[in-house]
């Protein structure tokens, strides 16, 4: 359902992870070509991963559980994939021939999870309000 709040927040995860990697780059090379996620399989695929589970769960919005476990399932997905970026970066900072600056694009993967984590706190809260109403009948 478009009306809660849930939706919006999955959404946005949905914006951050399929829409915003196309335009801002992970990281700058130091002849200034950017890199995008592109440029890797391993972070396409994790991107399109992350997208498909966030139309996924905004498309379950009649089975409240599923809902949360594919949040849940899209959050361990977007700790690996900043885990990878950590990984790289800390990789890149001792590299001597081509020194690079990190970009925004390298934080996504934290506005997701806090977006999930929003939507998650409202699925759970939708479900023990149903919860409640079920004991009262």
């Amino acid at each position: 359902m478009i009306q809660r709040i849930q939706t919006i927040y999955l959404f946005i995860a949905f914006i951050i992870t399929g829409v915003l990697p196309f335009i801002f780059p992970l990281w700058t090379l130091s002849e200034g070509k950017s890199y995008f996620f592109m440029e890797n399989q391993i972070y396409a695929v994790l991107f399109g991963l992350s997208t498909t589970l966030s139309i996924l769960s905004i498309l379950s919005y009649k089975k409240r559980q599923n809902q949360f476990v594919i949040g849940r399932l899209n959050i361990i997905l977007n700790l690996i994939l900043l885990g990878l970026f950590l990984y790289h970066s800390l990789n890149l900072s001792g590299e001597a021939p081509v020194v690079s600056e990190k970009g925004i694009g390298m934080f996504l993967p934290i506005i997701a999870i806090a977006a999930l984590v929003l939507a998650n706190k409202a699925i759970k809260k939708d479900e023990d309000l149903v919860k409640s109403v079920d004991r009262l009948r």
